[in-house]
């Protein structure tokens, strides 16, 4: 009996120290994100600049996921000034090959994966993070996008997450890669949420059409934001040039 109450007091005494460590942990992510936030307004709000298009509201009522095209590092500024809450971005695990992207990977609590799309740790991670309340924002095509196609192919990673743990997905799209002194035109679009699959076994087809969904949304965005041209190349300097 002494034995069983031991046990317990100890898992008891486990479960407090792993919640005031989650506790630590997102204080210390606060800290981070909001500091991220002010030097985007003080320093790159002039010198990388942006207007912003379609869904315009602050998306703090919930987590969500946000999905967007990538074509620079800069990108990762219009994803976390979507929402006021912390967002942790999905990075490619190379990034911790040096020690100044270990550092950001640590401070920032991004989630490293491998390019093939195996690392289970880093979904399981990513569903936590959700669960407790914070947000996520994934680049889907995996890498930057150097070419003149609209978007390389998709990865199912941020479906599938979304589905799991019934996340909507925030969808962001970009009309041009940032450059400095010039303002780009950036989509939000409304939440997507793929309820029909909720509760559901998915199969690869099933995957497969949600990711067709979402990239036709973002390929009509892109399109809208673009004033129904389609190529990368289609917006001039003179077009986004700051007024």
């Amino acid at each position: 009996m002494n034995e069983a109450n031991g046990a317990d007091k100890e898992r008891q005494k486990a479960e407090k120290q792993k919640i005031k460590k989650e506790k630590r942990r997102l204080r210390s992510f606060k800290a981070v994100f909001n500091i991220l936030h002010g030097v985007y307004y003080v320093c790159l709000s002039l010198l990388f600049p942006f207007k912003r298009y379609g869904n315009k509201r602050r998306f703090n009522d919930r987590e969500y996921i946000f999905v967007s095209n990538h074509l620079s590092w800069l990108d990762v500024f219009p994803c976390a000034l979507a929402t006021s809450k912390p967002v942790h971005f999905i990075c490619k695990k190379q990034l911790e090959n040096s020690a100044a992207g270990r550092w950001v990977v640590k401070m920032c609590q991004c989630i490293p994966v491998s390019r093939d799309g195996t690392d289970v740790g880093a979904v399981m991670q990513s569903i936590r993070y959700l669960k407790n309340g914070e947000s996520l924002a994934i680049f889907p095509e995996g890498t930057r996008n150097k070419t003149d196609d609209i978007f390389l192919p998709f990865k199912s990673g941020a479906v599938m997450i979304s589905i799991k743990t019934k996340t909507p997905i925030v969808p962001v799209v970009m009309a041009k890669k940032m450059r400095i002194f010039r303002r780009v035109r950036i989509f939000y679009g409304d939440p997507i949420e793929f309820t029909d699959y909720y509760d559901k076994k998915l199969t690869a087809q099933d995957v497969e059409n949600c990711d067709s969904i979402l990239k036709e949304k973002m390929i009509e965005m892109y399109r809208e934001v673009n004033g129904g041209k389609l190529t990368l190349n289609t917006v001039t300097d003179e077009e986004t040039e700051i007024k």
